[in-house]
């Protein structure tokens, strides 16, 4: 007989074997429909009206309902003879479309951009690189195949602003903004972050900085006419002057990208940033130790297929604050994922 110790070893490889199955029955139920359809039902439903209303086998269905149930995104109740079927809270709150904290969009870009790309991890462990030659008609770099369409671009955005959904409100109270009239959001996108700014500073004026192409379709399809204090400015924020502001916003973008490129462009805000601004950071931050947490690791493997960046420890983003002119360097862990970091210039 096995020990508890046995058991409980055999129980986390199991577990850790499941993984992506796991990770892809949740991206094919959000891609199917499942929760949007229920939720929209306002009642419970038969595996058979749901299978005929998704144009599904039953057959097929069936195991993906009771898997979902497994995974407590579904609830199910018996009546008579018939097994029915609703959504759990978190599902209604996190899967379907129309919830303004669902995770949908970025479940899909997930499956469809990222989860493929994982057959070829050890090629790219051992390699160190995006394994690009691996695929049929692959760009030269990342950027021309996130980039490759308007539907990749807004797929991207869509994505981005579904994670700011939870965890804006956190990174843009961690630090006391209302003293910066003028923010630049770098690499702001679908203007999210931006939202969650102005809701939060109303006398602060926002300005999102991207690439041409972003910022079009973020005027057209993310920036209503009524966040009327969101500008915009079309630059290559590595190519293009930054325009002055009082605060520089950072969300996500360092560790996209190598030391040097960082250096770079943390210099170039520290040149346009007014005196007594500063630059807000926020990341996935490694623990000193490099011991966790596991979505610091998660997300360092990630970047193998995409950027040449990484996750960085706390005092890693500190030198690079540091020497590029920054000063009054503070840290601070949110409820989330995400460190946010102030510099002062």
């Amino acid at each position: 007989m096995n020990s508890t110790e046995d058991i409980e070893n055999i129980n986390i490889l199991t577990q850790y074997l499941n993984g992506f199955v796991i990770s892809k029955t949740v991206f094919t139920a959000c891609e199917m429909g499942v929760f949007d359809l229920l939720l929209g039902s306002k009642e419970l439903l038969s595996s058979k009206m749901i299978s005929d209303r998704l144009n599904s086998s039953l057959k097929g269905m069936e195991k993906l309902l009771d898997a979902c149930v497994a995974l407590k995104l579904l609830k199910v109740e018996r009546k008579n003879t018939q097994v029915l079927y609703g959504n759990t809270d978190l599902s209604n709150l996190y899967l379907a479309k129309s919830s303004p904290k669902s995770q949908y969009y970025y479940m899909m870009f997930f499956s469809e951009s990222l989860y493929s790309k994982f057959h070829y991890l050890a090629d790219a462990v051992r390699e160190g690189k995006w394994q690009r030659e691996k695929f049929d008609n692959s760009p030269k770099n990342i950027f021309e195949e996130l980039y490759s369409s308007k539907e990749n671009i807004k797929k991207i955005m869509l994505a981005m602003n579904a994670s700011c959904s939870l965890c804006g409100r956190d990174v843009m109270t961690a630090f006391d903004l209302s003293h910066f009239p003028l923010i630049c959001d770098v690499g702001g996108c679908g203007g999210a972050l931006a939202k969650e700014c102005i809701s939060l500073y109303p006398n602060s004026t926002i300005t999102i900085l991207d690439l041409p192409e972003v910022v079009k379709i973020a005027k057209k399809d993310f920036v209503s006419a009524e966040e009327h204090r969101i500008n915009f400015c079309a630059v290559d924020f590595f190519k293009d002057p930054v325009p002055e502001a009082d605060l520089y916003i950072l969300a996500r973008i360092l560790l996209d990208w190598d030391d040097e490129s960082c250096m770079e462009l943390l210099t170039k805000v520290h040149k346009a940033c007014k005196p007594g601004g500063g630059v807000l950071i926020s990341e996935i931050v490694l623990n000193e130790d490099r011991s966790g947490p596991i979505e610091a690791h998660f997300a360092s493997m990630l970047l193998l297929f995409y950027f040449e960046g990484k996750i960085r420890t706390p005092s890693e983003l500190s030198r690079l604050l540091s020497a590029t002119g920054f000063k009054e360097i503070q840290m601070k862990k949110t409820q989330s994922q995400y460190n946010v970091i102030l510099a002062r210039k």
